[in-house]
């Protein structure tokens, strides 16, 4: 019963996001300036015509990377958005949730022209979230990718089509960290044993970095860094303290806010405040234990759907430093949190973008919001 409940919940899901992309035209062109708390911002559209946007990443060289989940890497140049998709990406599959994920460049990217991403993929009988990475180019018009690796490959693919995490992190030492979800194989997350419903630190050709916290236990997968994750599709890395902050997806309510620690377990599904879908049944022993750290945020009753995370450091907009942003799919806005350490003091909902799906900060100190439903980029600033 429970995952039938799950299904007609997704694809009610799956329908208002389409019917929200059908009207998108009509509700928001949105050069018009729009109010907030603290400031008055000019939103600007950067590119539209996208086809259910999932990441965009903005490149050092002032080119922009967006990833189309059906399987397409577009590129945005001087404003407009190339006609033709990144040629050279191994085969995606996509099912469900699943499709081209994350795209981020490498950290030496203007030395190397590396980028990675995630993505889906498998046969018919099973899907699974994989990491790769390649060399990329444009000659006029045309942009590829070479000298393509498969970096990571998760254990086991499974034959659902939801919960792939796929958000993909780099952290001070030039490590990457990469979010999974637990492919609707809930206990499976509790199981160090494979990669379902866990974050990952991957060196960056893929190995498992020394220190590692599994990675000397035996049973463990060497590459897990936290575990009992349901499925973080945000991810970022604190600007002060280094640390990685993620949110991550509850079932009906429970969507949470996490410092992610290494080698701990962050509860899913034995401890939780998500309920089942449709009944609002409990799920698990509870909703504390004392080895499982507590949440910064926990959203109820009802999720917003988070997607995308990034502190704001920027000098754009100076009363907005070190507030937390994501977007909602759910309730379609963007969210700005205010924090005092590692406190959530308040929460700020901005409409008018649609099911975001990613957020950025970019490097001329605007924020950049990708809205899957209207299919289009934006680029925020404050009126002047």
């Amino acid at each position: 019963m429970f995952v039938r409940v799950n299904w007609i919940s997704k694809l009610h899901g799956f329908v208002m996001a389409m019917l929200v992309s059908i009207a998108a035209p009509m509700a928001v062109a949105q050069e018009s300036p729009l109010k907030t708390e603290r400031y008055t911002l000019k939103v600007e559209t950067v590119v539209s015509d996208l086809t259910m946007p999932w990441s965009v990443a903005l490149l050092p060289d002032g080119l922009t990377l967006i990833t189309e989940k059906a399987g397409n890497l577009r590129v945005v140049r001087e404003g407009r958005l190339l006609a033709q998709p990144v040629a050279g990406l191994p085969k995606v599959t996509p099912r469900g949730q699943g499709g081209l994920l994350d795209v981020v460049a490498h950290p030496g990217y203007r030395q190397n022209q590396l980028i990675y991403w995630t993505y889906s993929a498998g046969d018919a009988e099973a899907v699974g979230t994989e990491v790769a990475r390649g060399r990329f180019s444009c000659e006029a018009d045309q942009c590829r990718v070479t000298d393509v690796q498969v970096i990571f490959t998760q254990q086991p693919k499974v034959n659902t089509g939801h919960h792939f995490g796929s958000r993909l992190v780099w952290d001070r030492d030039g490590n990457l960290f990469v979010t999974l979800g637990d492919r609707g194989r809930q206990d499976e997350a509790q199981n160090i044993g494979n990669h379902l419903g866990t974050v990952l630190r991957l060196t960056e050709t893929g190995a498992v970095p020394a220190d590692n916290p599994l990675a000397k236990r035996e049973g463990a997968m060497p590459q897990i860094f936290t575990y009992g994750n349901r499925n973080v599709q945000g991810a970022a890395i604190h600007p002060r303290t280094g640390e990685l902050w993620a949110h991550e997806h509850g079932p009906q309510g429970g969507d949470e806010l996490n410092i992610l620690r290494a080698g701990r377990n962050y509860g899913w599904p034995v401890i939780t405040h998500g309920r089942t879908y449709g009944l609002g049944r409990t799920i698990g022993e509870g909703t504390e234990r004392d080895d499982v750290p507590k949440a910064l945020k926990i959203w109820l009753p009802q999720s917003i759907a988070p997607s995308g995370l990034t502190f704001y450091t920027g000098k754009q907009f100076p009363q907005w430093q070190s507030s937390l942003f994501l977007g909602s799919l759910r309730e379609q806005m963007l969210i700005r949190l205010t924090l005092n350490g590692d406190a959530v003091t308040g929460e700020e909902r901005i409409s008018g973008f649609g099911r975001v799906r990613d957020v950025r900060e970019g490097p001329d100190g605007a924020l950049y919001v990708l809205s899957e439903s209207m299919g289009k980029l934006f680029r925020l600033t404050p009126m002047k």
